[in-house]
């Protein structure tokens, strides 16, 4: 495996890996990584979702990374990649269930529906035919598992399955993050994005292999890729400082007057980049659409693409309420 030092403090968000893994650790990532992956298995289960956080870690253009997932760890459940169906492919479920190990990370992708379990099943009983509704797995593999990852927004905060409707104002099926099934446990943390960055999946699991649970924001997100907004982080920050703004998609300039949601998102995209550092959502010029927030995609019923306004009595961001710009920070009005 090539994985070098540079490599692996990009993927481990910077300056941060270089304080929490000591160089020889760095240099004996592989071995050190193989024999922790001797005792932990894992187990990846989609709830509502697209599919898009499996696609985004399929894209990692590095190798020598996606191999230590697919050969290195013991991959036991994956909807996506797997080879086997049918009950050949849910029989690892379910003897994971029936023998109550403890010896597996749980990721979910994607929203869990609670009003019925048809609105999203996964298997069925073999003898009574019964579909066996994602909750259920999720609930009952949680229980034992060593921490509970939660892939993507929609599994972090519910994300678009659980968008309400616009004339009810009621979601049809119910669907919730992953946290609000395990109220109160401590081992349940966080990698929202519409779809989230590879190396943030990738060095989350690292890191649980390697250190254990990584430092955790208020909303249970890796403070190494989400303690910066993408505003502090933005290309175009010059231009805000210097009150530069674009008045047309394609103009030089901060798209704040645009609608980019960077001062009310955390990660750090603008500097990690897409496709192997190709290119980020601000530098391309669409401006950030706050994906990797809590109330993603409505942003405080603002929607995506309307300028955000500060109130300075509540400290909240509203397009309702005129006020002058922030200056940065995750608000999540």
């Amino acid at each position: 495996m090539s994985l070098n030092r540079r490599d692996f403090i990009k993927i481990m968000g910077g300056t941060t890996a270089a304080v929490a893994f000591p160089g020889v650790m760095i240099q004996g990532c592989k071995k050190a990584l193989e024999k922790a992956a001797e005792r932990t298995n894992i187990i990846w289960l989609e709830g509502q979702s697209c599919s898009g956080c499996s696609v985004s870690l399929l894209n990692k253009l590095n190798p020598d990374i996606v191999s230590v997932i697919t050969e290195h760890i013991s991959l036991n459940y994956q909807g996506v990649v797997m080879g086997g169906t049918g009950s050949a492919a849910t029989r690892v479920l379910e003897e994971a269930v029936k023998k109550q190990r403890k010896d597996f990370i749980l990721l979910v992708e994607g929203s869990i529906p609670t009003k019925s379990d048809i609105y999203c099943t996964l298997g069925e009983d073999e003898k009574s035919h019964r579909a066996i509704g994602v909750r259920e797995w999720v609930e009952e593999l949680g229980k034992n598992a060593i921490a509970i990852v939660s892939i993507g927004t929609c599994a972090a905060y519910g994300g678009i399955p659980a968008a309400n409707n616009r004339l009810t104002n009621v979601n049809p099926t119910g669907a919730v993050s992953v946290q609000e099934l395990f109220k109160g446990k401590k081992n349940v943390l966080n990698i929202p994005g519409c779809p989230p960055h590879p190396d943030w999946m990738v060095g989350t699991l690292l890191h649980l292999l390697l250190k254990g649970m990584p430092k955790l924001d208020e909303f249970n997100r890796p403070v190494m890729y989400y303690g910066k907004t993408v505003h502090e982080k933005c290309e175009r920050l010059s231009y805000y400082k210097k009150g530069i703004f674009a008045k047309e998609w394609g103009d030089r300039g901060c798209l704040y007057e645009l609608g980019c949601l960077g001062m009310d998102t955390g990660c750090d995209i603008p500097v990690r980049k897409w496709n192997n550092g190709a290119g980020s959502c601000t530098d391309c010029g669409s401006g950030c659409i706050g994906c990797t927030e809590k109330v993603f995609p409505e942003f405080g019923r603002r929607g995506i693409y309307q300028r955000l306004h500060a109130d300075n009595t509540t400290g909240v961001n509203s397009s309702r309420v005129p006020g002058k710009k922030v200056s940065g920070g995750v608000i999540n009005g």
